[in-house]
């Protein structure tokens, strides 16, 4: 689909980088958007979010990386991330950017900062919205939401910043008491930033800490034995389901963005009900959560084939070795039809 309901070649503004512990990987779904957009011959404004309204060369290789899985507070040193994004939004204004295609994962370009200032200046934007990138990047709320509407998910405990609690009491802090594996994260960080799994007592304490340092809320959860499964949206239906079989048998930052640390089978040997139950899972909490355009489901199947919904992240990888367009190639779609659907969809999205 070549936005043909525009009639003409789209002026598009791309938003990098940023300041999240994802950067480094936000930089590279920026390259390859852009180098999608270019052969389908629309115009680019790249921007990386924390640099202000200075476009970024046209050499991508140029564009700079980051240090990933660094809290947010040592990226942005200066402190003047904020006013950083209001430059680059004035850019996009000055340039007549027609959409803003958001590469930015995770901070705040993903939990619903960023939407929530294009709605007010009214620019369209890919992905998700305000209120649903918010709820999404809060893993504990958007859990919360998923158990009202039936979703299964696994049980866990949320410890937040002004609680005094002994690590060591954790698992208490559940009924019945959550019983070790157990996986401790950050709650509100995406692409498993943070993310250990603990298998005994004394790991514990030092598998909060590291989750601590990121700031915010530390979700404890019950680990689920069995399967790593994604399934991918597309506007409103859920493309084919993918298995992720992680080298160490935990799906982790270094797993997800390592060469060669994972295998990814887009036709997994699962039952028809299986598949099915697991879209529908899937697509039920995009909805649920009032998510739009696209976004990726994490989640686990136990040996029993009972799955379990993770998260759902409205700002997935878009490399060409990300999941999301793994699910849309098996689905038929290559890469640069996938980019330009999102941006219809966006367009869509402001239209109603």
């Amino acid at each position: 689909m070549r936005c043909q309901m525009r009639g003409s070649i789209l002026k598009v503004a791309i938003f990098v980088g940023g300041d999240s512990p994802e950067r480094d990987v936000s930089l590279e779904s920026g390259r390859c958007v852009a180098k999608a957009l270019i052969e389908l011959g629309h115009e680019i404004f790249p921007l990386d979010t924390a640099r202000g309204g200075k476009l970024l060369p046209a050499d991508q290789a140029c564009w700079g990386r980051g240090t990933s899985q660094e809290p947010p507070e040592l990226l942005d040193r200066h402190g003047h991330f904020h006013e950083q994004l209001f430059c680059a939004v004035e850019t996009c204004r000055n340039q007549k950017a027609q959409v803003i295609f958001n590469a930015l994962h995770g901070g705040i370009g993903e939990d619903g900062t960023i939407q929530g200032y294009l709605d007010l200046v009214g620019i369209p934007y890919t992905g998700s919205g305000m209120l649903a990138s918010a709820l999404a990047m809060d893993k504990t709320m958007a859990k919360k939401i998923f158990e009202l509407e039936g979703i299964r998910v696994p049980r866990d405990i949320t410890v937040y910043p002004d609680q005094q609690i002994d690590p060591g009491q954790l698992l208490n802090g559940s009924q019945p008491p959550l019983e070790l594996p157990v996986v401790v994260k950050p709650s509100n960080q995406g692409s498993t930033v943070g993310l250990r799994l603990v298998k005994k007592m004394n790991q514990l304490e030092r598998a909060f800490r590291a989750a601590e340092h990121f700031g915010g809320p530390v979700m404890v959860e019950q680990y689920i034995p069995g399967r790593e499964l994604t399934v991918a949206i597309l506007e409103d239906r859920a493309l084919p389901v993918v298995e992720i079989i992680p080298e160490g048998g935990l799906y982790d930052y270094t797993a997800k963005y390592t060469d060669g640390k994972s295998r990814y089978i887009t036709d997994p040997d699962l039952t028809a009900d299986e598949a099915q139950e697991v879209q529908e899972m899937s697509l039920k909490a995009f909805q649920a959560l009032g998510c739009c355009g696209y976004a990726r489901a994490d989640l686990r199947l136990s040996p029993q084939g009972i799955p379990y919904l993770l998260e759902i992240n409205t700002l997935p990888g878009m490399t060409e070795h990300s999941l999301v367009p793994k699910a849309a190639r098996a689905d038929g779609i290559d890469f640069a039809e996938l980019v330009e659907k999102i941006i219809a969809l966006a367009l869509e999205k402001r239209e109603h």
